[in-house]
């Protein structure tokens, strides 16, 4: 059979169209033994293949021989019949991903926010059980300086003298610092500085707007509020906690098949490499 010929198949009542090579990525599957008609449990009715399988299962086994990549939704729970199902097929490096069922699962992720409204300052913390969402966040949001003089402080639109980006603290991994408002300088002038969070490009420096930017940018990116508390009545510290479901990377199985051979596939996280 040609590697581009259309194959369709019927797994449960339900219909699948697909390519050979496709069905062929792994060469001692039964998939793939059933293309040279060596499988007689699987039928050849009206140039249909009839498997009496999992029909709906059976989308996860095709997404994985075209991708090579194990990618489940945040709400799948079937991991071992799903297992059952591709050990049927003879599909063992999607069986042996299965397996690690705790690096397919999606996982809890909490972000903390606290917020400190001083006088003409605002001051922001944020800790998250996740350093790559913490350090995602960091790359959105950007503090900028200046001075202002005293009569404008209160504006809420930074003046026509450039502003300066200052770096953000980051006392570890998992946490983030940074302030806007303004604070006395010398003389007749003020400190000031305002904070943009990407996409979003205003320089903002009131630290109520701020705030509510940056709920906004958590809740667009997949986040829930689940509370909000007073830490500090006589600091006027208040802390918000978010939490979202997020789903991991895909695993992906790397197949080399080099001439003579019928392949050798393993495990890793990262982007798909298919030798040939």
């Amino acid at each position: 059979m040609s590697n581009e010929e259309v194959v369709v198949l019927s797994v449960g009542g339900v219909r699948y169209v697909t390519r050979a090579s496709t069905l062929q990525q792994f060469p001692e599957s039964r998939l793939a033994r059933m293309l040279n008609h060596d499988e007689p449990e699987f039928k050849l009715v009206n140039g249909e293949f009839f498997v009496d399988r999992d029909g709906a299962l059976f989308s996860y086994i095709m997404d994985f021989l075209r991708t090579l990549q194990v990618s489940l939704p945040t709400d799948f729970s079937d991991y071992q019949r799903l297992r059952r199902e591709a050990e049927f097929y003879g599909l063992h490096p999607l069986a042996d991903l299965l397996s690690q069922e705790h690096l397919l699962k999606p996982r809890l992720e909490i972000l903390e926010v606290r917020f400190s409204l001083q006088e003409m300052q605002a001051f922001f913390r944020v800790f998250g059980s996740c350093s790559t969402t913490v350090e995602a966040l960091a790359e959105q949001v950007t503090v900028f300086t200046g001075q202002q003089p005293g009569q404008s402080w209160s504006s809420p639109f930074p003046s026509q003298q450039t502003l300066v980006p200052l770096p953000l603290e980051r006392p570890s991994h998992h946490d983030m610092v940074f302030q806007c408002g303004t604070e006395y300088s010398a003389g007749d002038q003020f400190v000031a500085r305002y904070v943009s969070i990407k996409p979003d490009n205003r320089k903002l420096i009131n630290g109520t707007n701020v705030l509510g930017l940056l709920f906004d940018t958590l809740l667009k990116d997949g986040f829930r509020l689940i509370s909000a508390r007073t830490v500090s009545s006589e600091e006027k510290v208040e802390c918000y906690s978010f939490e979202r479901m997020k789903r991991p990377a895909g695993l992906t199985v790397m197949v080399n098949q080099p001439s003579g051979s019928s392949g050798v596939a393993k495990a890793r996280g990262g982007q798909k490499q298919k030798g040939k």
